[in-house]
């Protein structure tokens, strides 16, 4: 996603001083502008609102209102969480926290079906039954969503570990993986540097990279072979992992119902082992 931030100092040189003012005032002040009127903030810079409206358009926005979901989205994403914090509290009332709280995250799941196609699960399920390992990886909020998948798919295959991209131990494990191998990362906003240099040396070895990500833009997607996006945003300060949960989670099924014959009996081995040490308590 484009940073309204980056692009106003990129073209600022190219604007009158006006606009320039408007400008400044922007880059200055982000989180009070993503949520003034364009009549409060031309106001608050003392000019017209036909400046506000031209000097969006000179970014290649179609308007004030587009530009500033920009910024929005870019202080939820990209910002530090008390930044975030700060964007998302404003005007949210006590009583209303439940119902934002599940709009949000129906909004997130519906936006992330319409980004992900079926020939794009299709081929994450084909490249991860040709593996011979699998590696899922994450760290910090997305650390949940590596564990559960793990535990789904090595109870599938038995053939996935967990790392930790923080941990340097990591190097131990990718040194010698190559093309018949596979990494899933789990990378949101403020991109961890661990998890990209684990892919990066990864990819050298020829190893397949699938990313679950917030978007198509995000640093990881340079070193991957498929790519799947999913809505990342939340009603607080974090990255929520309600969708990608909805993404693996999936996964899993899709492999266990569409392969049933590499899938069944294993499982079935396993449930006899747990039986047997009466894992489960029935009471």
């Amino acid at each position: 996603m484009e940073n309204p931030i980056e692009k106003l100092q990129h073209k600022i040189g190219e604007l009158t001083e006006t606009q320039r003012r408007v400008a400044d005032y922007i880059i200055k002040h982000p989180l009070d502008v993503a949520f003034l009127t364009v009549d409060q903030l031309a106001g608050v810079v003392k000019t017209s609102t036909t400046t506000i409206m031209r000097l969006t358009f000179n970014l290649g926005y179609s308007g004030y209102s587009e530009f500033q979901k920009g910024l929005q989205e870019n202080l939820r994403n990209q910002a530090a969480p008390q930044t975030r914090f700060e964007a998302n509290i404003k005007g949210m009332e006590e009583d209303d926290l439940w119902g934002r709280y599940a709009e949000k995250q129906i909004n997130n799941i519906q936006n992330t079906i319409e980004m992900i196609s079926h020939e794009t699960l299709e081929e994450t399920q084909k490249m991860i039954l040709s593996a011979n390992r699998i590696i899922c990886t994450s760290v910090r909020s997305g650390l949940p969503v590596a564990q559960y998948l793990t535990h789904g798919l090595n109870r599938l295959f038995g053939n996935t570990s967990l790392v930790v991209a923080d941990v340097s131990d990591w190097v131990d494990n990718v040194v010698n993986m190559n093309e018949n191998d596979l990494v899933i990362t789990i990378s949101f906003p403020r991109y961890a540097r661990r998890i990209i240099d684990l892919s990066r040396t990864a990819k050298k070895n020829g190893v397949k990279i699938i990313s679950i990500t917030d978007s198509y833009s995000a640093p990881i997607t340079t070193y991957s072979d498929l790519v799947l996006p999913c809505n990342a945003s939340s009603i607080a300060f974090h990255n929520s992992v309600v969708s990608s949960i909805f993404i693996v989670d999936y996964i899993m099924s899709a492999l266990a119902i569409n392969y049933p014959d590499q899938t069944k009996k294993r499982l079935d081995k396993i449930n006899s082992i747990l039986t047997d040490i009466n894992y489960h308590s029935l009471d």
